[in-house]
């Protein structure tokens, strides 16, 4: 047996904050950590286990014998097992041999705070460090200016493995630092404000999107090391561009070396499998009410917006987790104490976790994919709400696509479709999805929805991501959609960016590129997103001719924006919107555009307002909608 040197990073006072759930920076102390003790050098390791009956690192460097180098468990019924070994170093691999109570079965388990892990399919974790010399400081000194809720957000949503693929090396996926230079130009080229990229946290089976974690602290390492990954974010805060991570606390799968009955017991999931079991994914879910749990979650979104430098969690699946009988039936799920249907413990961790994440850091948001109606989910924690920054706005998205995918003759009677939105809009903040779910299982793409000739398709697609960002609200796209991808997403390939070579996706990829600029440039688009001041209709109830026309409003009425959306291919001459001003109307941009791929039907001129009473206001302007449009104008 070879000697393991007791040692802590552990105080009193860290302890007593880990059994309350309060300790919000444990991976400063539980895991592997390279450390000198008495001028030795060597790693200290901590694991949580307290069910367990001996505890052992076992490794190449002893030949994975249990025993050989085995950890020490405290005095104080925390549950820590922990010990110094001498000349362990940095990329050092290493597993748990975990001996528990219940029958002296013995596991081999990763580390649950690893920084680093083995490619898949191998599972063992990585001694290593997070160190990084950071370039990002004017990013991250403005952050809390360029990242609140009055901002632009005009979000890509990435799948780093899928995004874009070397054909000449057997289509491997762009690592870290070829992303760093490809990435990171083109979603700059594009004017996108953020990338999103689903689950980089590692995980062991390539099908599940990474949303089956089972490394929380660790960057995959299937496109490179940790301190490349901080590259990645580096280079796109020195371009401008803000980095959220989705961040999956609501399951994990039972991989034999993941948390699933990690130390013999059922640690970090629920003991009761109507609440420790998700039917739908086939997976564990956590158990909220434990107070070692619950910090080691909220730990864990720290870790990831001060290690890692990033500016927004996308939490997975909110509903799954504060609803008991989510995807269950009647018999598999108990009402909680009141006799309703809300986990509580799930919802007092949410909040928990938003006040920590914002009490810690300035310029950062979280964002709830949320599909239900529950109440409040992004209002503060100290008026009785989820405290998250934003939510999904998934019945818009639902209602614009049903609507879209109608031919044009059939779009006045749906034309509820697109106003009902308004009717809640202002309830939450909104976030407008298009997400990766709208473009697999069946689906098609959303270029694919679209109903129409070639020619029409292409000019719907505008339409619709012209509506989308001219409607309250920021806004996310999922890769491939900014040019008109028509096959349904697979990860196992490369985006079709072949496509590029044909004028539709083309226009289309310039139209989103300008877009986005204007989104950016326009403060009517942005600055009251998600207040009801920011809004007016103009005419919402011309279902006859399919035609939308609002106002946005900014902070200063110069900056108000008259949009009008006409959902058929027939062009409208002397059409008439009522308006709030005399004054000259100027069209400021127009999806019709030839540069676009559209027919080039523009309104040229600057339109005098006349003195002509319409739509309940006292002036009004005749203008031309060109097919399948959105046209955006200012008054001068």
């Amino acid at each position: 047996m070879m000697k393991v040197i007791p040692h802590s990073l552990f105080t009193e006072f860290d302890i007593d904050l880990f059994k309350s759930g309060t300790h919000y920076r444990l991976y400063e102390k539980l895991g592997a950590h390279i450390i000198e003790k008495d001028g030795v050098k060597g790693c200290y390791f901590a694991v949580w286990a307290p069910t367990a009956k001996a505890v052992s690192v076992v490794g190449d460097f002893n030949y994975w014998q249990k025993g050989e180098h085995p950890l020490h468990v405290r005095w104080d019924e925390s549950g820590i097992w922990e010990g110094f070994i001498p000349g362990i170093t940095k990329g050092t691999i290493y597993k748990y041999k975990i001996v528990s109570n219940n029958q002296d079965i013995e596991t081999e388990k990763a580390d649950p705070f690893a920084f680093y892990s083995e490619q898949s399919p191998n599972t063992a974790s990585v001694v290593w460090d997070t160190s990084h010399k950071w370039k990002d400081i004017d990013w991250m000194e403005n952050r809390k200016n360029i990242n609140n809720l009055d901002n632009p957000f005009s979000v890509y949503e990435v799948h780093i493995g899928s995004w874009k693929r070397k054909i000449e090396e057997a289509g491997r996926s762009l690592n870290y630092l070829e992303l760093a230079e490809e990435l990171v130009s083109y979603v700059k080229e594009m004017n996108f404000t953020h990338v999103e990229f689903m689950p980089v946290m590692e995980f062991p089976y390539d099908p599940s999107w990474g949303y089956q974690i089972t490394g929380y602290y660790a960057p995959t390492s299937r496109f490179g090391k940790p301190e490349e990954f901080m590259v990645l974010v580096e280079k796109l805060h020195e371009a401008g561009i803000g980095v959220i991570l989705d961040w999956v606390p609501s399951h994990f799968p039972d991989d034999a070396h993941g948390l699933g009955f990690f130390d013999g017991s059922h640690l970090y999931e629920h003991p009761d499998r109507k609440k420790g079991y998700h039917p739908d994914w086939k997976s564990l879910i956590f158990n909220y009410g434990r107070n070692e749990v619950r910090a080691f979650l909220i730990s864990n979104a720290i870790f990831w917006l001060d290690k890692f430098h990033i500016d927004g969690l996308r939490v997975d699946a909110v509903a799954s987790m504060i609803y008991l009988d989510y995807s269950r039936e009647d018999g598999e799920w108990d009402p909680n104490i009141y006799g309703g249907r809300e986990n509580l413990e799930a919802i007092s961790f949410l909040k928990e976790m938003n006040k920590a994440v914002y009490a810690n850091f300035e310029g950062v948001q979280t964002i709830a994919e949320e599909s239900t109606s529950f109440s409040m989910v992004s209002k503060p924690v100290y008026l009785g709400g989820l405290g998250f920054g934003m939510k999904w706005m998934m019945g818009w998205m639902h209602d614009t696509l049903e609507y879209f995918k109608k031919g044009p003759v059939h779009r006045k009677y749906h034309q509820n479709d697109l106003t009902f939105s308004m009717t809640y809009a202002f309830s939450e903040n909104f976030m407008l999805p298009l997400s990766h779910d709208e473009v697999v299982h069946g689906k098609s793409s959303i270029f694919g929805r679209m109903p129409g000739d070639e020619w029409q398709r292409f000019a719907n697609l505008r339409l619709l991501f012209g509506y989308m960002y001219t409607h309250p609200g920021t806004n996310l796209m999922f890769m491939g959609s900014e040019f008109g991808q028509s096959d349904e997403w697979n990860f196992q390939r490369s985006l079709d960016w072949h496509l590029l070579q044909y004028e539709g996706h083309k226009g289309v990829k310039s139209f989103i590129a300008d877009l986005n600029k204007l989104y950016k440039e326009e403060p009517a688009l942005y600055e009251k997103q998600f207040s009801s001041e920011g809004f007016q209709w103009i005419n919402f109830d011309d279902a006859n001719n399919s035609v939308l026309s609002y106002i946005r409003k900014g902070h200063y009425v110069e900056n108000d924006l008259i949009v009008v959306c006409n959902f058929t291919p027939i062009v409208r001459e002397n059409y008439r919107i009522g308006l709030p001003s005399k004054g000259n109307l100027k069209e400021l941009f127009n999806s019709d555009n030839t540069k676009y791929h559209g027919s080039g039907i523009e309104n040229s001129k600057t339109l005098q307002i006349e003195e002509f009473a319409y739509n309940g206001r006292d002036y009004s302007v005749e203008i031309t909608l060109p097919p399948l449009s959105v046209v955006v104008f200012k008054i001068k």
